[in-house]
């Protein structure tokens, strides 16, 4: 089993070798020991997760990624969020599910997966469901072998300068496309129980505006990667211009009919299965308060 520790960190790729445990920081700003934002019942994930009862979310404090138009910024770039012991993230996420939730859902929880494993065993009664950026270690990826039902990985970028820029990780594509492909050896081909995806990967793609060849190149990887039935596709289209994007045209405006409507018909001509999302979704109002 590979071992994750704070000490040298190396838990996601930008590999800080920081001792987290000495009250250093690496790129995350996070201390050793988990950090949770908000707890809640998140009803706005994709319908197969979601259900009726909704995700059981628990977003962690920080992230891995630097993203510009982060609209978690609260809690990925701010100071938002309490510590808590492990016995205590197990007994929020049970309490969850005692509420109904369909999944648990960790959002952006890799720099804290130390202390994150012991809370996942023994396994949960539903889904686990590992809500990430798409920029992951291969290794620590593999410690979660038998614990996550479910990736549910965004894959941003297939231009690394666009992602040098915006996300401030310059080797985003290959990186994450291997990722991608741990999580699907992991998980096998999707599977749904009636209306509800019980295990595989769910991709998210975010089109940002004007840049629709970005979009175009994550497609063509995925539908060139994966067989039909591997995986499923989340196309969003929720992308809201944040406070630091206001002065960088186009990305201070939302996604254009038009540029919605190309990356979808490529996504189609890929032969490629998921979900769309309405144009109502660019809102600030989708956005959980932190």
């Amino acid at each position: 089993m590979t071992n994750l520790t704070y000490t040298n960190c190396r838990l996601c790729p930008r590999a800080c070798g920081v001792d987290r445990t000495r009250g250093q920081r690496g790129f995350c700003g996070q201390p050793d020991g988990i950090r949770v934002a908000k707890v809640m019942r998140h009803f706005w994930e994709e319908p197969v997760l979601a259900g009726q009862g909704g995700s059981g979310a628990v977003f962690f404090s920080g992230c891995t990624l630097g993203c510009l138009y982060c609209q978690n910024q609260q809690i990925s770039t701010g100071r938002q969020g309490d510590t808590i012991e492990p016995a205590a993230l197990r007994e929020s996420m049970e309490a969850l599910i005692s509420q109904g939730a369909e999944n648990i859902d960790l959002v952006t929880p890799t720099h804290f997966l130390p202390d994150i494993l012991p809370a996942l065993r023994p396994k949960l009664p539903v889904p686990v469901v590992y809500n990430c950026g798409g920029y992951e270690s291969v290794q620590t990826l593999k410690a979660l072998e038998g614990l996550v039902d479910i990736y549910l990985p965004d894959f941003k970028y297939g231009n690394d300068a666009l992602a040098l820029q915006l996300s401030g990780a310059g080797d985003y594509f290959s990186v994450a496309a291997a990722a991608i492909k741990e999580m699907v050896r992991q998980t096998g081909p999707y599977v749904m129980e009636g209306e509800k995806l019980k295990r595989g990967v769910l991709i998210r793609h975010l089109i940002l505006p004007g840049q629709i060849e970005n979009s175009l190149k994550v497609l063509d990887w995925i539908g060139e990667t994966f067989p039909k039935g591997t995986v499923l596709v989340s196309l969003m289209r929720q992308y809201t211009p944040m406070e630091r994007v206001q002065a960088m045209p186009p990305l201070n405006r939302t996604v254009t009919e038009e540029e919605y409507e190309a990356v979808l018909s490529w996504m189609y001509l890929n032969d490629l299965e998921g979900f769309t999302q309405e144009a109502e979704a660019a809102s600030q109002e989708f956005i959980p308060d932190f």
